[in-house]
């Protein structure tokens, strides 16, 4: 029996959430960390094995984590001073904002 309507369904994206503000966002959004037997590394392909976290792009996120010990919780384990000095010259080469949804939305249109 043929199927009726428009066709195939919208493919489902994946949903994080960045560990440092709790928004939500698609997975390829965020920069996923991952937790390792040589300590906090960033996982560019997403999909390193070890426990992982996720950031959203930008400084503030990063900065909100690193300092409040968020990350480390988020990942369960200590991290490193290297890893750490690491993450942090990761986070300067990152934009100060990058998301348009922090933004106020207009009011509607008049």
């Amino acid at each position: 029996m043929a199927r009726k309507g428009a066709g195939a369904r919208p493919r489902r994206v994946p949903q994080r959430i960045c560990v440092a503000c709790r928004k939500t966002a698609g997975k390829r959004e965020l920069i996923r960390l991952v937790r390792t037997s040589e300590g906090v590394k960033v996982d560019p392909t997403g999909k390193a094995p070890g426990r992982g976290a996720y950031l959203h792009p930008d400084r503030r996120c990063w900065a909100r984590a690193l300092e409040r010990n968020m990350l480390a919780r988020a990942l369960r384990t200590q991290i490193r001073p290297e890893n750490l000095a690491e993450l942090q010259a990761y986070a300067a080469s990152l934009p100060e904002e990058s998301r348009p949804e922090d933004e106020p939305q207009g009011q509607g249109a008049g």
